[in-house]
């Protein structure tokens, strides 16, 4: 079958179809986050104490920033930066504790949903359309399934990668050795909160914040010719760790900064700046290094000036 690139992971066949496939309930996922859910729900009240929820905090914040945002979405998805492989390891591993996927299947999750996005016309599925609820349910719990799937190719440098492949086995036995620790340190109420509720609270916000910024919000441009749109979601600039500004985001994929204007707070970009400071990071790249996507248009008076949009 001949393939062609539909991206620099994802190509497609003669008859590969973003429209054409089917939800389908997928186990694991679902049983996964059901159970940390309802363990958090069950035990999370009658668990609490404040130094469980000092726990949930600083975990909820490091694997967050420096793990999803930082080490999964702008350095190993976006290649936004560069930085020693000590750090990015570190930084995924991080990003594998959220409790979403491992790194391969990140890269794979993303690059799906980005290709289906950038079609003329794609499922519901891709691009969050099917309403809230249903949403959520698809979103968290199912996976889709196209009947003619684009396949999907590592850069050699990461499927040679023994580090990654090892998380991306034992992605869910990861939160073992940290439910251990917890358990000893501070009993079951750090167990609750330091592994249940965070890794509860983390997906599902993650798709909250998803859902919204493909769905309302403000925009400063917009793509002409593709099936979803990115929006700004301001209220969720720091829980999201600058990942709500994803109508910025769309217009420049590759970069590492993502709240381009003034006010528009990006925790990512502060921890990237500072590895920068430190020379822990190299090469990072922003609008002033990225050509625009093909069919971006401004829909505000925003200009780009060095790197940084500025209000005219």
């Amino acid at each position: 079958m001949d393939l062609r690139p539909g991206s620099e992971r994802i190509f497609v066949a003669s008859n590969t179809d973003p429209l054409d496939g089917y939800v389908q309930w997928a186990p694991q996922k679902s049983v996964w986050l059901a159970g940390m859910t309802a363990a958090g729900v069950a035990l999370g009240p009658i668990c609490c104490s404040w130094s469980a929820l000092a726990l949930f905090l600083a975990t909820s914040a490091v694997t967050l920033c420096a793990g999803h945002s930082v080490g999964m979405h702008r350095k190993l998805i976006h290649a936004s930066f560069d930085c020693p492989l000590w750090l990015e390891h570190l930084f995924v591993y991080l990003g594998t504790l959220v409790g979403m996927a491992g790194p391969f299947g990140m890269i794979r999750l993303h690059d799906f949903r980005d290709w289906a996005q950038r079609q003329p016309a794609c499922h519901e599925y891709s691009r969050h359309g099917a309403g809230f609820w249903r949403d959520a349910w698809w979103q968290l719990h199912c996976r889709l399934a196209l009947r003619h799937p684009p396949r999907f190719r590592l850069e050699p440098r990461l499927a040679g990668d023994r580090f990654y492949a090892f998380i991306e086995r034992t992605w869910m036995l990861q939160q073992l050795p940290w439910a251990l620790l917890f358990f000893a340190i501070g009993g079951l109420d750090w167990l609750v909160w330091g592994i249940c509720v965070r890794v509860s609270v983390c997906v599902t916000g993650h798709w909250l914040v998803g859902h919204f910024s493909h769905t309302s919000g403000d925009q400063i441009w917009t793509v002409d010719g593709v099936a979803t749109q990115g929006y700004n979601v301001r209220l969720a600039a720091l829980i999201s760790m600058g990942e709500n500004w994803h109508n910025n985001h769309h217009a420049y994929p590759g970069s590492a900064k993502l709240g381009l204007l003034p006010g528009q707070a990006d925790p990512g970009w502060w921890l990237i700046r500072s590895l920068e400071v430190v020379g822990l990071a190299w090469n990072v790249r922003t609008p002033r290094d990225l050509p625009e996507r093909p069919g971006l248009r401004r829909l505000t008076e925003a200009k780009l000036r060095d790197g940084v949009a500025d209000a005219a």
